[in-house]
């Protein structure tokens, strides 16, 4: 018999499977559970039942068994895996430092749920443009197919340490971090 997910039974498991180091989900394949009423706002806060959830801790508990399969998201655990709605990126990379300069340069992006990822072929960024404004929303990945969206300020700071080189036979203004060049946006438009 399949019990009916709650906050409680997934926040016991989650401390369960996280004693020895991160969950491993990606391992995991319970059965579905069903959706839960959990929404993850694109300013990286937590709601369940419609309600801001206030307790940093449980909030970081819940994304260490984030999960994306296809498009969706999940919280799993070895028991049960129930889906829940993300309007944007699940994480919101807060600050970043930086070692290095130009080609040498590492980029360590901090989210708000204290996950840190250094950028490079493991860790890409990159950067989707609104069709309609144009718009940049720039996005490093954090882990297992799961991005943070890279918040205002950073971007900016970002942009102030940026360079040009090419990129698929085009000038490109852009970031390097762990030997990997990321265009962000083509030379010629800066002008």
């Amino acid at each position: 018999m399949i019990v009916k997910p709650t906050v409680e039974n997934l926040a016991d498991a989650a401390k369960q499977a996280g004693k020895k180091g991160p969950p491993p989900v990606h391992l995991w394949n319970p059965p579905f559970c069903g959706d839960l009423d959990m929404r993850i706002a694109r300013d990286g806060t937590w709601f369940y039942l419609g309600t801001p959830i206030g307790r940093p801790g449980l909030v970081k508990l819940f994304s260490s068994i984030l999960r994306k399969d296809g498009e969706d998201y999940f919280l799993v655990t070895p028991v049960e895996k129930v889906g829940i709605t993300v309007e944007d990126a699940p994480f919101v990379a807060q600050d970043f430092e930086t070692e290095g300069a130009d080609k040498e340069q590492n980029i360590t992006f901090f989210t708000h749920v204290g996950d840190a990822a250094t950028a490079g072929p493991d860790h890409p960024i990159r950067v989707a443009r609104d069709s309609e404004t144009g718009e940049p929303s720039p996005y490093v990945t954090i882990r297992a197919n799961l991005e943070a969206l890279i918040d205002r300020k950073s971007f900016y700071r970002l942009v102030d340490i940026g360079s040009h080189a090419p990129h698929e036979g085009q000038s490109w203004f852009g970031l390097w971090s762990g030997g990997v060049f990321f265009p962000i946006i083509p030379s010629a438009e800066l002008r």
